[in-house]
């Protein structure tokens, strides 16, 4: 059994900045302040932390528990807005190759596929959803199961392991994403890591983070699925 585990954001979609213009909104909604986050950079780390950051820039202090969670509420408000325009828009796109490679992967048996993304789950699924790639992950790890990108991938795993009922080495799974920190957290958690130019990191960055497999887009099938030891 293996288990592949996506990143979102610059991966398997690019939703226009989406998330930021949401949490913008949030914050201009809840304290009045504008572009809360414009100037953070909010790739490869969890929804959480993102929270935490428009939130302390916005009211100059630290917030509770129950503070980020009045925060994620009021963005789940917004976000589909802001998706919808995406679409409308033209800027909700997606890197070339990955329809054909999720395709063949559903395909195989003793492979699972979930995601591994900073996003809160509900938001996960929303920005997923015009994609229709939400019927291919019925499992993940989210940025609300954690504030460290490796916890929440090892949480993604357990649940892999509770759906086959087996337990999956650490070599047999995969972390794909499109920033050095999606790299990092996968080797922290002790898995395999692809490294994919298709997002907000520069190629020199995502070269330096040194996955162990690299590739600038998700063309070239035969490729990833050798990587993934699919004949």
């Amino acid at each position: 059994m293996k288990v592949l585990l996506f990143d979102i954001d610059g991966t398997l979609i690019r939703a226009g900045g989406a998330g930021r213009k949401a949490l913008n909104r949030a914050a201009l909604e809840l304290y009045g302040k504008k572009d809360a986050c414009s100037e953070l950079s909010l790739a490869g780390h969890t929804d959480l932390w993102n929270f935490r950051e428009a939130y302390i820039n916005a009211v100059r202090k630290k917030p509770t528990a129950a503070q980020l969670e009045r925060l994620h509420r009021e963005y789940l408000k917004h976000l589909p807005f802001y998706v919808r325009a995406a679409l409308k828009n033209g800027t909700y796109v997606y890197p070339r190759g990955i329809k054909v490679l999720l395709k063949r992967l559903a395909r195989e048996k003793g492979l699972l596929l979930g995601l591994g993304t900073g996003n809160m789950e509900r938001g996960a699924r929303i920005k997923l959803e015009p994609s229709g790639f939400n019927a291919y992950f019925m499992f993940g790890g989210y940025g609300s199961d954690a504030f460290h990108r490796p916890v929440l991938l090892k949480k993604a795993v357990r649940r892999a392991e509770k759906l086959a009922k087996i337990r999956v080495p650490g070599q047999d799974v995969f972390v794909i994403g499109d920033t050095p920190l999606d790299v990092a957290a996968g080797k922290k958690a002790g898995y395999k890591t692809v490294g994919v130019g298709t997002g907000f990191s520069d190629w020199k960055s995502l070269v330096r983070s040194r996955p162990d497999h690299l590739a600038r887009d998700f063309r070239g099938l035969g490729k990833w699925l050798k990587w993934f030891g699919i004949r």
